[in-house]
């Protein structure tokens, strides 16, 4: 079959060619694919810097997918085992959700991965705490911050804050409803400017995709703030692996901070919820910003300039 594929460790742009066809397991199928995306877990993945990379190589990356069964049914798909990945003509598969009637396949291709990751978070709290009343997110410039702006009104948040860089990137950010805030690196002014934002009020939950300095900023602006539990959820590490802490902060005040990811999630919860999630995307309540490439154009989709999620079909 044909395939994207990638050689060797190191972040080589996969090129289309011939792959072995995929090996069924126990309660498995084969699936063809319809529309799978290129998100920045698949990118780190075929790198082999990924926390979860296998280090298998020959590859073919991608981690999800909308794919047909034989009776032709949409499905949306994706934990298929390495070296196989979703980026190939065919996938063998265990888990298959129905696509509801009239989903768009590139939509939820491109929106499940990075919406999940605020949607998680978002649902976990309004079921342990009911709806928060206020929402702040760090790195809201990306796919993934957008979403989770949406997915914010979608759950009847009053106030969605977003941190980010470049005036233009949050601009499109305060379209979709969100308060914003520029940070610019520099950990005093970004703390000072977080803090003017909040007023003394401390949110109910910050979904951070930044981690790094932002996070401290961030840190230091909250332990400012007397009283006020919030719940703060580490998603993602674009500005660094690392971010300290200050003691003063868990100590002060009901201060919870967790991480969420594929391995931290109840599996059982994560399937209701996708199911959840792709119907949202299907009734246009949430809009995902997305640019189709067939597969055999893999290496132009891959090296595309920052915007919409590439999505690679079949169809």
């Amino acid at each position: 079959m044909k395939a994207a594929v990638v050689a060797v460790a190191g972040g080589a742009v996969p090129e289309y060619q011939d792959f072995p066809e995929p090996e069924v397991g126990p309660g498995g199928q084969i699936v063809e694919l319809v529309a799978t995306a290129i998100h920045p877990v698949v990118r780190a993945k075929a790198s082999g810097g990924h926390y979860s990379s296998t280090g298998q190589f020959p590859l073919v990356p991608g981690v999800d997918a909308v794919a047909r069964t034989a009776d032709g049914t949409l499905v949306y798909t994706g934990d298929v085992e390495e070296p196989w990945g979703t980026f190939a003509e065919r996938m063998a598969i265990t888990m298959a959700l129905p696509l509801p009637a009239g989903a768009d396949p590139v939509a939820v291709a491109a929106g499940v991965n990075p919406g999940m990751s605020s949607w998680m978070p978002l649902t976990a709290h309004v079921g342990e705490h009911g709806t928060p009343d206020t929402v702040m997110i760090i790195g809201v410039t990306g796919a993934a911050g957008g979403l989770a702006v949406q997915n914010a009104q979608a759950l009847g948040v009053r106030r969605i804050i977003g941190v980010g860089r470049g005036a233009d990137d949050l601009k499109r950010v305060a379209g979709l409803g969100a308060e914003t805030i520029e940070i610019t690196g520099s950990a005093d002014a970004d703390a000072a400017a977080i803090g003017a934002a909040l007023d003394g009020k401390a949110p109910d939950l910050v979904l951070d995709f930044l981690w790094g300095s932002a996070a401290e900023a961030a840190f230091h602006a909250l332990a400012a703030i007397p009283g006020g539990a919030t719940s703060y959820v580490e998603i993602g590490g674009a500005a660094g692996e690392q971010a300290t802490v200050p003691a003063s902060l868990l100590r002060s005040r009901p201060f919870r901070l967790t991480g969420s990811g594929i391995g931290s999630f109840d599996m059982r919860r994560y399937f209701t919820q996708v199911a959840a999630y792709v119907q949202l995307i299907t009734d246009g309540k949430v809009k995902v910003d997305a640019q189709a490439y067939p597969l055999a154009h893999i290496s132009q989709a891959w090296t595309a300039p920052a915007g919409p999620r590439p999505v690679l079909t079949t169809d």
